[in-house]
């Protein structure tokens, strides 16, 4: 595997005296592991110099926290409260008022009351302002659209996780310029290695041990088993192709207070239907995803959706944009998934048929799959687009097209 070039970035907008790197910290109520790759990215291969601010408690128990490698700048900013969404971390006010901090990224949630008067401050003392947000989930009117529209003017620019939620800055008037998409992403490259390692045979002999059959085409769902996730309707769906003719067998990984429930409710359906548990170990859920035809989430779908992209494996999930995670977007409706009708029994049947009209996976699916990750939703596209916000370049969503970035930008690096 050979090491790409790296990505090639404008001259910087806002360059610190001398043309030295600029000083830029990232804060966070805490910082979660998921992003441990990125964070990494732009530690080891950003323009600048990366660093950190985030609570030393947790404020979202279910999420493994990341601690930032030794030399690298940390600065504790506690969370002495949170509930239902709310933050409160005084300790962003003292961000914005250091001199050794060139741009401060904060965390875009507008119901953290004290991000307000950080914004305002850090561009008062002339330091660069982002926000890392998700941005607009759906229109908003009324007074909440409103303080939304005011909170996203108070920085210099945006770094958005989709194209949906720009395009919603942008029907409230926010400038293109400042909205930089920035998507999100897991650790592709040790997916990539991941998967390099695994063989047909070897998927043939897990699909025997796990779901009893390799003749079979299985849809997978890996998902914490709760109400909202609607694990009944993909139940329904399979039930509806059983009669039809079109046997599939179903997968969940993942445990939760539902298990119980649709075990019988799949009994009670007569669907082949096997409950793994839950699954933490990678080189296992490389494996069960890579021996599905597709990833089915009838609730939501958000870094799921990166996960099974990663291992060659089309997504279904609803087109309900405004009650989706960004990540919906890595879905190319006929290449890369299917969106189906939002509560519709029928239409995720038909969506899941499309993929499962064969007992494997095809290899056009995988390679269009993989390559919209390799393009687009990886760690290393994250840091040439956040680069380019540090820098104050100018927002362009054809940037990595015209350049060329995507797939040399996706490459593994070598060890």
């Amino acid at each position: 595997m050979t090491t790409p070039n790296p990505p090639t970035t404008p001259t910087p907008a806002h360059s610190a005296p001398g043309g030295r790197r600029l000083r830029v910290v990232i804060q966070q109520a805490l910082l979660a592991h998921y992003r441990a790759c990125v964070y990494n990215e732009l530690i080891n291969h950003g323009r600048h110099d990366y660093g950190f601010a985030a609570g030393t408690g947790n404020t979202e128990p279910t999420i493994k926290t990341w601690q930032p490698p030794p030399g690298v700048r940390f600065i504790p900013t506690p969370t002495p409260w949170h509930r239902k969404g709310i933050v409160l971390q005084p300790g962003i006010l003292k961000l914005a008022l250091r001199r050794d901090i060139d741009v401060l990224i904060l965390l875009g949630v507008a119901w953290h009351p004290f991000t307000w008067p950080a914004a305002v401050l850090a561009r008062l003392t002339g330091k660069r302002v982002l926000f890392w947000t998700q941005g607009y989930t759906r229109p908003e009117t009324g007074l909440a659209g409103k303080l939304r529209s005011l909170f996203y003017r108070l920085p210099n620019a945006l770094l958005l996780y989709g194209h949906y939620g720009k395009v919603l800055c942008l029907s409230r008037g926010i400038n293109s310029t400042r909205l930089h998409v920035i998507y999100n992403s897991l650790d592709y490259p040790a997916q990539q290695r991941e998967r390099q390692l695994v063989t047909r045979a070897e998927l043939v002999e897990l699909r025997k041990k796990v779901v009893g059959t390799d003749a079979l085409p299985i849809a997978i769902c890996t998902t914490r088993l709760m109400p909202v996730r609607r694990l009944d309707l993909l139940i329904d769906a399979a039930a509806k192709l059983k009669q039809q003719g079109k046997e599939i067998a179903l997968l969940i990984v993942g445990d939760g207070p539902e298990r119980a429930k649709l075990q019988a409710h799949a009994t009670n359906a007569g669907v082949r239907c096997t409950f793994y548990g839950a699954c933490y170990d990678e080189a296992v859920l490389s494996r069960l995803i890579m021996m599905s035809n597709c990833m089915v989430a009838p609730g939501k779908v958000g870094l799921t959706s990166l996960h099974a992209l990663a291992y060659g494996t089309p997504v279904v999930t609803h087109n309900n944009h405004a009650n989706q995670m960004p990540e919906w977007e890595a879905i190319m409706p006929g290449r890369t998934g299917t969106l189906f009708t939002d509560g519709d029994t029928d239409d995720l049947a038909r969506a899941i048929a499309h993929w499962t009209q064969d007992p494997w996976p095809r290899e056009d699916v995988r390679q269009d799959c993989w390559t919209i990750v390799e393009r687009l939703w990886n760690p290393a596209m994250q840091r040439v687009i956040i680069d380019r916000a540090v820098d104050g370049a100018p927002a362009d969503d054809l940037f990595w097209l015209k350049e060329d970035h995507g797939r040399a930008a996706a490459k593994a690096r070598n060890a």
